[in-house]
């Protein structure tokens, strides 16, 4: 069973969508978020970072992108008049869980945490990521369906608990997506979503879960760049090898 998601002010959207497997649902949720958001801020204004920081962070990275980034550098270039900061190739990525800061996380904590994560209790599995939407600070395909990563979230909060690492956000407070362009400036967001909405006809990306990354994560020239630490692979299954349309 996947545990529940709460409403929670500090997450995008505040409130989870009714449903975490219906994709109509999901995306319709995020769209509908996205536009009554008034203001967008400038993402890298964020209290606790700054260029000489590294953060552990579980994330799932993009080695070979392949029909993600055509879908990507599509929407990039017909955002390109906004003056975003697009993700680059190379940094695509979905954000799934922070460990902590690498001055609070020790050598030993980092092995124990990579050893209790050897076998997750989460199958490998398939989302879609559809364009478009977006955040109070960023632009991001919406990932469908929620449940296989929010299982994936929990399994990875738990482990850390069981190591004794800071930890990131609770998994009620969960909202995957993947973004593809950050906004730098303090900005109206009608623009923005002008902008975005002719893109929401795109068909959406199939993408495959099957390994999880520990990355030691830093912030450099308006992107986030990272070094793995390892990647963990998710254990295949029967259900998990079925293609999505």
């Amino acid at each position: 069973m996947s545990p529940e998601l709460d409403t929670d002010p500090s997450a995008f959207p505040s409130a989870p969508p009714a449903s975490l497997d219906d994709p109509e649902v999901i995306v319709e949720h995020d769209w509908r978020a996205f536009q009554r958001v008034e203001r967008m801020a400038d993402h890298w204004d964020r209290p606790g970072w700054s260029d000489r920081q590294r953060k552990y962070y579980w994330m799932h990275t993009f080695p070979d992108p392949g029909q993600l980034l055509q879908r990507t550098e599509h929407c990039q270039r017909a955002l390109q008049h906004l003056g975003m900061d697009p993700v680059p190739a190379d940094g695509l990525h979905v954000t799934l869980l922070r460990v902590g800061a690498v001055d609070q996380v020790s050598t030993a904590q980092v092995e124990h945490l990579l050893d209790l994560t050897q076998e997750l209790p989460v199958s490998a599995f398939h989302v879609l990521a559809h364009p478009l939407a977006g955040s109070r600070g960023a632009v991001r395909f919406s990932l469908t369906p929620w449940k296989p990563l929010v299982r994936l979230h929990a399994a990875l909060h738990a482990a850390g608990k069981q190591a004794g690492v800071p930890g990131g956000a609770p998994t009620t407070a969960f909202r995957p997506h993947l973004g593809i362009a950050y906004s730098n400036q303090e900005r109206s967001a009608p623009a923005v979503i002008d902008a975005v909405e002719p893109l929401r006809s795109l068909p959406p990306v199939p993408l495959h879960f099957t390994t999880v990354d520990l990355v030691e994560l830093r912030r450099q020239d308006r992107t986030y760049r990272w070094r793995t630490i390892r990647s963990v692979p998710l254990p295949s299954s029967a259900t998990s090898r079925t293609a999505l349309a």
